[in-house]
């Protein structure tokens, strides 16, 4: 499977700039969550969206024997090291020690990431070492 290029990911990304968050939402300009907007961004570089997302928990510290999120993301894109990790990439975090990934970010830089955050909606910051050393998995969004 061929990886999108990096610049129409980021590119599309930006786009949701400024989105309002809104939980389990997925509309530009309208509210998205990180998921969200990661979702929004595949429709924008690879096409529709492959299988209806199901509602999830806003709990953080979730803890549970299965990476949901992560088994969703490994159906549709190639799974890559997050050190290999590079712009345009979609890294997911595990926000507390033990619990399963939940966070989703997409990499616009070496050291800049852009995601969806609860009351600033869809922003783009440094990816300082607390979030850096969160990432707990990365991919690549497939070329269409």
């Amino acid at each position: 499977m061929k990886a999108a290029h990096p610049d129409k990911v980021i590119a599309a990304a930006r786009s949701w700039l400024g989105t309002p968050y809104h939980d389990q939402a997925s509309l530009k300009g309208v509210g998205c969550d990180c998921l969200g907007l990661a979702r929004g961004v595949w429709r924008e570089v690879v096409g529709p969206e492959p299988f209806p997302i199901p509602p999830y928990s806003r709990d953080w510290g979730e803890t549970s024997p299965r990476e949901v999120l992560i088994e969703g993301a490994r159906r549709m894109m190639p799974e890559i090291a997050p050190s290999a990790a590079g712009p345009g990439a979609l890294v997911l975090f595990r926000m507390t020690p033990r619990a399963i990934a939940k966070h989703v970010g997409i990499l616009t830089g070496p050291d800049s990431f852009l995601h969806a955050y609860e009351r600033l909606g869809v922003i783009e910051e440094p990816l300082i070492p607390s979030w850096r050393r969160r990432i707990a998995f990365a991919f690549l969004f497939p070329q269409r």
